[in-house]
């Protein structure tokens, strides 16, 4: 008698299992473990060391002490920065995003296009420039002092409103962003229906758009505030300081490691309780659009004066946009050391950018980064796309639980994460496979995977659920096991919604800076950490020339991204 082949029993070995109610927590458990060790593990050990001492709350009374109150002024700082920070990014954005959706003026082409700018700037490069352009030694400060013959720069930005100024240009692009979409899809018969039953525009305005407009807002809203709870350049280039992230740094850099854990159990405890209070006031009403209108078309500005108006704003907007990235190409061509006192760089040279690629020292915050920023990005790639599959497509005991622990480092800033890092990581444990990470090459894209885990978790989520469970039914009806289903449908049909998060995760982890300044070592010196370094060290062409090819690799990116959403688009059609 002819025995079955060999691969026949395997074949119905896999089938078995994948159609077992045990195998979904096959598939989750390695999912629940990285959590659990890299994210809860280390925020737990940070829980205890804040409470570590000869008494358990001493950290934690200093820091509320009035007799030293620079804790407080620290965390009140912060929290006002923070909350002044998203109301400006909001107005500015929301305006930006009515404007340019709503109505057809001169310029709006050009400034539609312009108004993502900043998205190619990262935090710190961002800082960078308007320090340029702006700070006290600055290119218009110097000029107008030089123009009137002042004997002093008649302005410049510094203190905690040079921080909010920088904040909402770096930022604002979060708001704008969902806050046009969801504008796009607004039905204009609910306007309408306001507008015949007496309503005004500033009545239309704060009970029908605003009202519609609140899960995008709040969206946005708890992504600046997190990132701005987390700055730390902006405050230190700007004269400000005390905020929290600057005294983690400080407790941390003076050896006081039970302090910058009391400072960050604080710090999470604040950003946690804004995400929970803003998801809280999202869920009191239903923002869903019932309504089957279509969507509202551009009205065109007629009049005269308005037009004047609007070409005269359209060419400001269009300048203040574009001179932070020209700025800092121009600077990068500058001699190091050769720029003081003049109003611009007076010698130039192309040394820097061949430096980039020839000079060994140089070169290695940028290998550095690219070899960190990939291995936290596939990392990023193998457990977001298992976690989004799971949560979307799976059900099982624990789903909430999950969403939960994905989301924690979204909540946490960048300072945070590194202090956990250094709690857990410190000394020999299971999860460190009885090593010590702290100093060695895997701690910062430890850091990095754990901050940028929700990037590809979130994209490759919605890019699920646009997608037809039906589609895998039938494959399987066909007698396809889930492994094939999966490598050869739900993948290829999903990939751009995981490219997108894989890039958006790629470039986030080549400029991270908040949480590589707390954990880097002279041996793997991130290209972030390089930049603050030369400019510190008034090497402000390389700095700047660095910073350029950050906006390069980043700008690659926002490309890709478009033209993978209108491959989606045209596929979808």
């Amino acid at each position: 008698m002819e025995k079955p082949p060999v691969h026949s029993y395997q074949s119905n070995a896999w089938t078995r299992l994948t159609q077992s109610k045990w195998f979904v927590y096959i598939l989750i458990l390695p999912l629940f473990l990285v959590l659990f060790a890299y994210v809860i593990y280390p925020f737990y050990q940070t829980f205890l060391q804040s409470f570590s001492g000869e008494r358990a709350l001493s950290h934690y009374q200093k820091f509320f002490s009035l007799a030293s109150p620079a804790n407080l002024e620290a965390l009140w700082t912060s929290l006002y920065i923070s909350i002044i920070s998203v109301i400006c990014c909001a107005l500015v954005g929301v305006t930006m995003a009515f404007l340019l959706e709503r109505y057809e003026f001169p310029g709006r082409r050009i400034l539609s296009i312009l108004v993502l700018v900043p998205m190619a700037l990262p935090p710190l490069v961002g800082v960078l420039s308007f320090t340029f352009l702006y700070g006290e030694s600055g290119i218009f400060p110097r000029a107008i002092q030089h123009l009137f013959g002042l004997k002093q720069v008649p302005f410049s930005l510094k203190g905690i409103w040079g921080v909010i100024v920088v904040h909402t240009f770096t930022m604002y692009t979060y708001f704008y962003l969902t806050a046009s979409a969801a504008i796009k899809g607004l039905d204009p018969s609910l306007e309408e229906a306001a507008t015949s039953l007496g309503a005004g525009r500033i009545r239309v305005w704060t009970k029908v758009i605003l009202p519609m407009l609140t899960p995008s807002i709040i969206a946005s809203a708890l992504l600046v505030f997190m990132v701005s709870m987390a700055s730390y350049t902006a405050p230190l280039m700007f004269g400000v300081e005390r905020t929290m992230t600057m005294q983690i740094y400080l407790s941390r850099t003076n050896g006081n490691l039970e302090m910058a854990a009391t400072q960050s159990m604080i710090l999470s405890f604040v950003s946690i309780s804004f995400l929970i209070v803003m998801r809280w006031y999202q869920n009191r009403r239903n923002y869903q659009n019932l309504s089957k209108g279509i969507s509202v078309h551009r009205s065109e500005v007629s009049s005269k004066f308005m037009k004047i108006i609007a070409t005269i704003a359209s060419f400001g907007g269009t300048l203040i946009l574009i001179l932070p990235i020209l700025v800092l190409i121009l600077i990068s061509f500058s001699v190091d050391g050769a720029w003081k006192t003049q109003i611009l760089p007076t010698d130039y040279t192309v040394d820097h950018y061949v430096a980039l690629f020839t000079d060994e020292r140089t070169w290695r915050p940028i290998w550095n980064s690219i070899q960190m920023g990939i291995v936290a990005t596939f990392g990023n790639v193998l457990f977001g796309v298992a976690a989004a599959y799971a949560m979307v497509r799976l059900n099982f005991k624990g789903k909430t639980l999950l969403d939960i622990l994905i989301m924690v480092p979204w909540a946490l800033p960048g300072t945070v994460v590194a202090v956990n890092l250094i709690a857990a990581f410190s000394t020999e444990n299971i999860f460190a496979f009885n090593h010590v990470l702290i100093g060695t090459f895997w701690i910062l894209p430890l850091a990095y995977f754990i901050r940028h885990l929700p990037l590809v978790f979130r994209s490759t989520s919605a890019s699920l659920v646009q997608l037809d469970q039906s589609i895998e039914e039938a494959s399987r009806s066909l007698g396809a096991n889930w492994w094939y289903t999966f490598r050869r449908i739900v993948l290829p049909l999903t990939f751009s919604g995981i490219l997108a998060g894989t890039l958006l995760a790629l470039v986030q982890s080549l400029g991270e800076f908040v949480a590589s300044i707390l954990i880097y070592s002279t041996s793997t010196i991130p290209l972030s950490v390089a930049i603050f370094q030369k400019l510190y060290a008034f090497k402000f062409g390389t700095a700047c020339a660095y910073g350029v090819l950050q906006i390069c690799l980043i700008l690659i990116v926002l490309i890709i991204s478009e033209k993978l959403s209108k491959g989606s688009a045209g596929s979808a059609i």
